[in-house]
């Protein structure tokens, strides 16, 4: 019951907790200062801030999960079944945890090991809710069956080499158990490299940003234009985007030079450009979040806003930087920030630039801004159980897409960092453990 209009003030500070994860030593001191802000004659002190990482943070359970005996739920093939492993909140909610591969017209199907991190499930005897669907590219996936089983529990069907039956629950509160039978191939508990060994060992993440240019945004000078930049300092959603990943994401790499493109505009030159640097130079590195932030403004001054959407050629170049990285030995990993207004008129060459990309250091975070109908971005973001196919048939390495609608953002439903960085850990950590590189200095 402590009333803190009742305490004597003596200063504040804030940060971001990237800022103290990112030190050598997890140690950040920061000076207070009053209410107005730094500045001023007095001293008010400092305050310093040392972050431990849990040991359990560090718990992976490997499993290699199958089923036998589904139903089958396709009226003229058999059903493409996939996995959706939940964990259950404190409100009885369930969350969604990890989604496996979606296998295709087989009704015994044997998924790839999955990995789940201690911080995902909680604990060992907490029960997850794990759902099998048969897949649809209309996003209407059919439940074949559900069960409830914990972590503990899935080990003790490893071990009794035993299945467990999926049930089919109704409307009318009756469950049906089906014949079908969920087996645990393979269970390993172990302790692995987490996100911060491998920052705080000197990996650095270089953020890049792309931002749209087509004439879908309106004319800037309007006020109803997406790219409208409001005198009294109120953001734009593109300016919003930038701003709330930037100054997360800026401290995990050392030097704060950031690439930035913009795509769907005629530049300086009059030339339609998929692919320009945003400051109008040579150069396509900007100094640091205010630096993409004025290269920005800049750019709405001498770009004309033209079409079509094309994404590839930006997919392309940031992974054109995240290969030569690779190459030359560097100890970087990559994410690229596109915020567009509209769907993209190259669908298929974008797919198969994600799918190339799926095997570099690289993740991309795409915003959608505006009131467009985004539907076909999930068809990117592999969230439904299906990794990407390229148009020669290729398979993505793994998923690294994430999108956000900023319509969910403004209503608060979400948050572009929060969008961000859910998945970039995981996609960071399956990038370095396929490849078997461990954190520096180990």
């Amino acid at each position: 019951a402590l009333n803190l209009n009742e305490q004597d003030f003596l200063g504040e500070t804030t940060c971001v907790l990237s800022e103290i994860v990112t030190k050598s030593n997890r140690t950040l001191t920061l000076n207070l200062h009053g209410k107005n802000g730094p500045g001023g004659s007095r001293n008010f002190g400092a305050l310093t801030v040392h972050a431990e990482e849990t040991f359990l943070s560090r718990i992976t359970v490997e499993m290699k999960l199958c089923c036998s005996q589904l139903d089958n739920v396709d009226m003229f093939s058999k059903s493409d079944p996939f996995l959706r492993i939940s964990r259950q909140t404190e409100d009885g909610n369930h969350v969604p945890i990890y989604k496996t591969e979606v296998i295709n017209n087989n009704l015994n199907p044997v998924w790839r090991p999955l990995y789940l991190s201690m911080q995902q499930f909680g604990s060992k005897d907490d029960p997850l809710l794990i759902e099998c669907f048969d897949f649809n590219s209309n996003g209407n996936h059919v439940l074949i069956g559900q069960l409830h089983k914990s972590v503990s529990e899935l080990e003790k069907l490893h071990k009794d080499r035993s299945g467990a039956n999926l049930i089919l629950p109704s409307h009318r509160g009756q469950e049906k158990v089906l014949k079908g039978q969920l087996f645990v191939d393979q269970f390993i508990e172990k302790e692995h490299f987490s996100f911060l060994d491998y920052i705080s060992s000197g990996f650095e993440i270089n953020f890049m940003v792309a931002i749209d240019f087509t004439a879908s945004n309106g004319t800037p000078r309007n006020q109803d234009s997406l790219h409208y930049i409001d005198p009294s300092g109120r953001l734009n959603s593109y300016q919003q985007a930038i701003m709330e990943v930037g100054e997360v994401i800026q401290f995990y790499d050392s030097d704060r030079r950031f690439p930035a493109w913009g795509f769907g505009g005629r530049t300086y030159d009059g030339t339609l450009s998929h692919c320009f640097n945003l400051n109008g130079t040579n150069a396509y590195e900007v100094e640091g979040v205010q630096g993409i932030m004025a290269a920005y403004a800049s750019a709405l001054h001498n770009v004309t806003l033209a079409d079509p959407t094309l994404f590839s050629h930006v997919i392309s170049m940031a992974a054109q930087m995240a290969s030569q990285a690779t190459s030359n030995g560097i100890t970087k990993y990559f994410v690229l920030l596109i915020i567009t207004v509209k769907i993209l008129t190259d669908i298929q060459e974008t797919m198969d630039a994600l799918v190339r990309a799926s095997d570099l250091p690289l993740s991309i975070l795409i915003v959608g801004v505006g009131n467009a109908d985004f539907k076909q971005m999930e068809v990117l973001d592999a969230d439904d159980g299906r990794r990407l196919e390229s148009s020669t048939g290729r398979v993505a390495t793994r998923d690294i897409v994430q999108f956000v609608p900023m319509q969910e953002v403004h209503s608060g439903q979400i948050s572009v960092v929060q969008a961000l960085l859910d998945e970039l850990p995981g996609q960071f950590l399956t990038y370095m453990r396929s490849r078997n590189i461990k954190p520096l200095h180990v």
